[in-house]
């Protein structure tokens, strides 16, 4: 039997959750019972496997999810695993509504960390494809410009969170609603988040 040792730092976490909590503690147990690392990464129970991440949980408005890191190198015989974003090339979830559906997949949702582990132990690398070149609307490079903290925090946003902003931004015909576009999003960039999130 497998120590399981919890996280000081995901109990505070989950001690002042206010959505999902039920649903993110079940999670939380399915994930310690397999012998991974508790820690606390990005504001998230996060599990790792020698110093490797292994699967994250996520609350979100709508649903609450596991996130497998590398997602795209499991079997996923039941297909049950969603792709996180249109631009996502690695990371894949499952997504959950309520706390019956985290009970009713409890033994696919241990065999698919089993997996991600077992992944992770062979060493396998996830291949990605060639990476484009991003392309910022001269609207949203200007407002960076004014806001130097804008651009830093855009920076830190993972590449599909960049690429769905840039594009959305770049979307709009005309100059003005791309202004508006880029002044409504500024607040989820400065809180790290992506455009559907």
């Amino acid at each position: 039997m497998t120590e399981i040792k919890k996280n000081p730092k995901v109990d505070l976490y989950l001690e002042k959750a206010t959505h999902w909590k039920e649903e993110m503690t079940q999670l939380r147990e399915l994930s310690l019972e397999t012998g991974l690392v508790e820690e606390l990464k990005w504001g998230k129970p996060c599990y790792t496997l020698n110093g490797k991440n292994v699967v994250l949980i996520q609350g979100f408005k709508e649903y609450m999810a596991l996130l497998f890191l590398k997602g795209t190198l499991i079997d996923d015989g039941k297909g049950i695993l969603i792709k996180t974003g249109e631009n996502t090339e690695v990371g894949r979830q499952i997504r959950f509504h309520n706390l019956k559906e985290v009970t009713d997949l409890k033994a696919e949702i241990s065999d698919y960390i089993q997996k991600a582990i077992a992944a992770e132990k062979a060493g396998l690398k996830v291949t990605k494809g060639k990476p484009t070149e991003l392309v910022l609307p001269i609207e949203f490079q200007k407002k960076m410009n004014e806001m130097p903290e804008l651009e830093e925090f855009f920076e830190t946003l993972t590449p599909g969170r960049q690429k769905t902003y840039a594009r959305y931004f770049a979307d709009a015909k005309r100059t003005e609603t791309r202004e508006a576009r880029i002044i409504k999003y500024i607040p989820k960039i400065l809180d790290g988040k992506g455009l559907n999130d």
